[in-house]
């Protein structure tokens, strides 16, 4: 027998699967098309705000509550629900989260009325920050730790991303085409055919010892996250310095430290604080917080600079972005291979090398059209750098941590891209206004998307040092010398 054979299984017990057999192809497949739909939520409904607004007689200040409602309930409540299903069961919750997604996007697309699409969009919310952790929780349990897994997270990374990108594009082509309400109708048909397939070939997943509610500590994290997350969204509209965006940040970081507290005197905590203190999980979050804060803005410093600098329609500008989508679908079907062939913190600094340099690249646009020459390679390679970024963040976050805390990892790691994609707009928001001063000629637009663009390299940049500086364990530095070693020896013999 070779050195690297399988150890066989214990008696009693599966050997887990070394290749996707037919039955983890349909898994993987129901669970994929769920997590795209999620992503493009997100997104869809951007470019459609000024037609729904029009439709449904929403006010000009009351527009950007159909983003913030969703927003809201979807960061808020993801680590919540994710914990509930490991409670409850994961599968459990996805279904049940899957048909609220359907339902309440059949709500949105009927709406007649500002109540009850502002409704729709909370239902939608809380059904993404229920299924996002259920679903990565139940691929992570379905498939090993190791090269399977990681060609899962992969996908799953790559069509997550892409489908943020496909919502733009998506959302233009619709309300330009038909109307706003296919925007939400499009949802049902997705959400029907993934409850009619995934009863029947997902399996149940939950801890053998079902742990008890921590209700301080849930009631503190969400209440937390929900004012953080609303200080944020504030922020973007009026400023930093506006006193609700101040007293929404400040009441969050206080709600935080009380859960902090809360789960160092729990007796069954929400989240077991010797699980934060595993460098992958914390640090790991940070760089996934970090990329999709950076990528996610992105996209809104280039929609900015297309619409307001070049004069491009918004449905030109989405149609763009379908570069930026295809670079991160290639990015997500290569990231696995770069992690089975070198390391997943190679897969970390590359990436973000990569997506720095080429968000970098953005900073020579100018104010002509023919700089599209120069966005859409530049979108395309960033796209790819970020989702080895992503990659790298989903296989670190999840790594090393049995089955009954897989909820509480992928809960954790889907709040880090909810808050970062809620994040990444205001930040970037505010930075424009700041160097623009409130004027709105293309020049003036240009600048501040510039200093924006610098910032979100920077940014980039951080990510790759914190992943360098922090992942670089003793087992990486130990196994890298074994390898040279072994190299060595073979070298040796062949000669």
């Amino acid at each position: 027998m070779s050195s690297t054979t399988t150890a066989p299984a214990p008696l009693g017990v599966a050997a887990p699967p070394q290749k996707l057999t037919g039955n983890l192809r349909v898994i993987l497949a129901v669970l994929l098309i769920a997590q795209f739909m999620l992503a493009v939520d997100f997104s869809i409904l951007n470019v459609a705000l000024p037609a729904i607004g029009d439709g449904l007689g929403f006010s000009l200040s009351n527009l950007q509550w159909i983003a913030t409602s969703f927003a809201l309930s979807a960061a808020g409540f993801t680590l919540f629900f994710g914990r509930i299903g490991d409670l409850v069961g994961r599968k459990r919750i996805f279904l049940a989260s899957i048909g609220l997604l359907g339902l309440s996007s059949l709500v949105g697309g009927l709406a007649t009325s500002p109540e009850v699409l502002l409704v729709a969009r909370v239902a939608q919310g809380l059904a993404t920050a229920a299924a996002t952790p259920a679903g990565l929780a139940l691929l992570t349990t379905a498939f090993p730790e190791g090269p399977l897994r990681q060609k899962a997270l992969g996908l799953n990374g790559a069509l997550m991303s892409a489908g943020f990108t496909t919502g733009a594009v998506l959302g233009g082509v619709l309300t330009d085409l038909l109307s706003w309400r296919w925007a939400f109708f499009i949802n049902v048909p997705v959400a029907v055919g993934v409850l009619l397939v995934a009863p029947a070939v997902i399996k149940e997943s939950r801890p053998a010892d079902r742990p008890k509610m921590d209700l301080p500590g849930a009631l503190s994290v969400t209440l937390g996250l929900l004012s953080i997350v609303y200080g944020l969204t504030q922020a973007g509209e009026h400023g930093w310095t506006h006193p609700v965006a101040l007293a929404g940040l400040l009441v969050g970081a206080v709600l935080l430290f009380v859960f902090y507290l809360v789960e160092r005197r729990a007796a069954q905590p929400l989240v077991p604080l010797h699980v934060l203190k595993k460098p992958t999980v914390a640090w790991g979050n940070v760089l996934g917080l970090l990329a999709f804060v950076t990528e996610t803005s992105l996209v809104y410093l280039l929609t900015l600079y297309m619409q307001k600098t070049l004069g491009f329609s918004a449905l030109t500008a989405g149609i763009s972005f379908g570069v930026l989508g295809l670079g991160t679908v290639v990015g997500g079907v290569f990231a696995s291979k770069v992690i089975s062939r070198t390391s997943t913190l190679t897969a970390l600094v590359a990436g973000g090398l990569l997506q720095a340099a080429f968000t970098a690249i953005l900073l020579l646009l100018g104010p002509t059209s023919a700089s599209m020459g120069l966005l859409l390679p530049a979108t395309f390679l960033g796209g790819v750098g970020n989702m080895l970024v992503i990659v790298g963040f989903m296989v670190t976050a999840t790594t090393g941590l049995p089955d009954r805390e897989q909820g509480l990892a992928t809960g954790l790691a889907s709040m880090s891209q909810q808050v970062g994609i809620t994040m990444g707009t205001p930040i970037m928001s505010a930075i424009v206004a700041a160097t623009t001063a409130g004027a709105v000629t293309a020049g003036a637009i240009l600048d501040g998307v510039s200093v924006a663009i610098a910032a979100n390299a920077a940014l980039v940049l951080v990510g790759v040092l914190v992943a360098a500086l922090f992942l670089r364990t003793k087992s990486t530095r130990s196994a890298k010398r074994t390898d040279g070693r072994n190299l060595t020896k073979q070298r040796a013999a062949a000669a």
